[in-house]
């Protein structure tokens, strides 16, 4: 991947609804040197498809939890059905297994206090944790930020 491609990269993290001909404009190829270029990113699993970003307060998604999740069980029995379990609650919008005191942290977008406590119990009853703790943001700071290229 040469600097080209990471100036690829950085305008469709911009915005990955660039038409192709303006994107060539901006890194100064011709539109099927760019073409080209963006399908091998593509192909190389590089680019992994394109996304909206939402706002979450107009959808009426105001709250966000960090869920830090502390589990006895690492069966590989255990991680299958604890990840597949998450896999159905769409309002677990980022999932990660993290080292450390604790095993997994899960953030979580919902409507307010009581749709978060909805969602909670619906996680604890299909699964057993030795602990599990809640952050509630007060303010996004910075979101969904762009890969550093």
């Amino acid at each position: 991947m040469d600097q080209t491609d990471r100036r690829i990269l950085r305008e469709l993290q911009r915005d990955a609804a660039l038409p192709q001909r303006e994107l060539a404009d901006r890194i100064g190829l011709s539109h099927n040197a760019c073409w080209r270029r963006v399908r091998m990113l593509e192909k190389r699993g590089i680019i992994m498809g394109r996304a909206l970003r939402l706002d979450r307060a107009a959808l009426g998604l105001d709250l966000v939890v960090f869920m830090l999740v502390r589990t006895r069980h690492h069966s590989e029995e255990w991680l299958t059905s604890f990840h597949r379990l998450i896999g159905t609650v769409p309002e677990v919008i980022d999932f990660y297994r993290i080292g450390g005191d604790w095993d997994y942290l899960l953030k979580v977008a919902a409507a307010d206090m009581a749709a978060y406590d909805a969602i909670y119990r619906r996680i604890i009853a299909r699964v057993e944790f030795e602990t599990v703790t809640s952050l509630f943001s007060m303010e996004a700071i910075r979101e969904n930020g762009p890969l550093p290229l």
